[in-house]
């Protein structure tokens, strides 16, 4: 009976950290959109989107308390359930940061993005981390978590890629500084919001071998914790 009322709990944990996620890439593409279309009106939506994701966070907490302080979880389960508000953090800082994009386009400085600049693909690529990541948890798939933290190399490329093309533009004569400033603060946020995906995926590894330093290769060649 405690065990099916434990399962139950679980299976709402799972649910909401979905919801959770799913509202984090709303936030994430909405800013992309409102960014790359120069859409300050819809930038300022932001804030309600970035009110849900932290009254999620706060839902989250309170059913992982209730397990920890009830249910008495063991070994993997006490591991899903405290991974579980780890997450949670770096996802609500998913939310506040694109947030943080969104007021930087409101500034209204950005008006155009320059030809040559990776920001589109930077965007893509940090929504399709955030999105696996919190897959990798409701799956408890190790070898999607640890693809999602080899994948955040890509997203920290584009980063350098966007600040080297960034610094040469502020070179040229006649350029709109303040824009491209602002294109490298948002740049770097993204940046952040990988590292917070990934820090995700690492939790997942954890609720799964109760391993911070597991090697992510193991997963990639079709391994399983219970093979340890």
């Amino acid at each position: 009976m405690m065990r099916s009322k434990f399962d139950m709990q679980l299976e709402e944990l799972k649910k909401e950290m979905t919801t959770m996620g799913m509202l984090c890439e709303n936030a994430i593409a909405k800013t992309s959109h409102a960014l790359l279309t120069c859409d300050v009106a819809l930038a300022k939506e932001l804030p309600e989107l970035l009110n849900q994701v932290t009254q999620k966070e706060r839902d989250i907490e309170s059913i992982c308390l209730r397990l920890l302080l009830h249910q008495q979880p063991v070994a993997r389960d006490l591991r899903t359930v405290s991974s579980a508000l780890k997450m949670v953090t770096d996802a609500q800082r998913i939310g506040t940061q694109s947030a943080d994009i969104s007021e930087i386009i409101t500034l209204g400085n950005i008006r155009t993005i320059p030809e040559g600049l990776p920001i589109r693909d930077m965007a893509t690529a940090v929504i399709h981390m955030v999105t696996d990541s919190i897959d990798a948890f409701v799956k408890q798939d190790g070898k999607i978590a640890a693809s999602v933290i080899q994948y955040d190399d890509i997203v920290d490329g584009f980063f350098n890629s966007m600040k080297a093309a960034l610094i040469a533009q502020l070179k040229q004569p006649g350029v709109n500084g303040e824009a491209l400033v602002d294109l490298l603060m948002i740049s770097k946020y993204y940046e952040r919001i990988g590292d917070h995906a990934a820090n995700i995926a690492g939790w997942v590894l954890f609720s799964l071998t109760g391993d911070l330093e597991i090697d992510t290769a193991y997963f990639e060649e079709g391994g399983h914790p219970s093979e340890k």
